[in-house]
């Protein structure tokens, strides 16, 4: 869910030596439905190809993990919108939404 759109908000983070919170940012980019999508036709043929005749559509997307540290909530909400609307996707043809949670931490051996 883009920050504007009522960005779900989980629990605080963990806090990492530095004193800062990671964050995980679990990123959705998908084309808007009135793009065409070649990848999409593509495997659409292909699993019609395979005998799959009762699959309708495909759309095809891309998923992101993005680890990062913020002192909270609402500061990492912000810098992953603008991330996503700067570079990871692109605004006129894709849409996006994401969610964040609490970093996991590393086990330790």
């Amino acid at each position: 869910t883009r920050a504007d759109d009522g960005l779900q908000l989980t629990m605080e983070g963990d806090w990492e030596e530095g004193g800062r919170p990671m964050w995980l940012a679990r990123i959705h980019v998908t084309l808007k439905p009135v793009g065409n999508d070649p990848q999409g036709l593509a495997v659409l043929g292909g699993l019609h190809q395979l005998g799959y005749s009762s699959v309708a559509s495909v759309r095809i997307g891309k998923y992101l993990e993005v680890q990062l540290q913020a002192p909270d909530e609402a500061t990492a909400a912000r810098q992953v919108d603008e991330m996503c609307r700067r570079l990871l996707a692109n605004p006129v043809i894709e849409d996006y939404r994401f969610t964040l949670e609490p970093a996991p931490t590393p086990a330790t051996t």
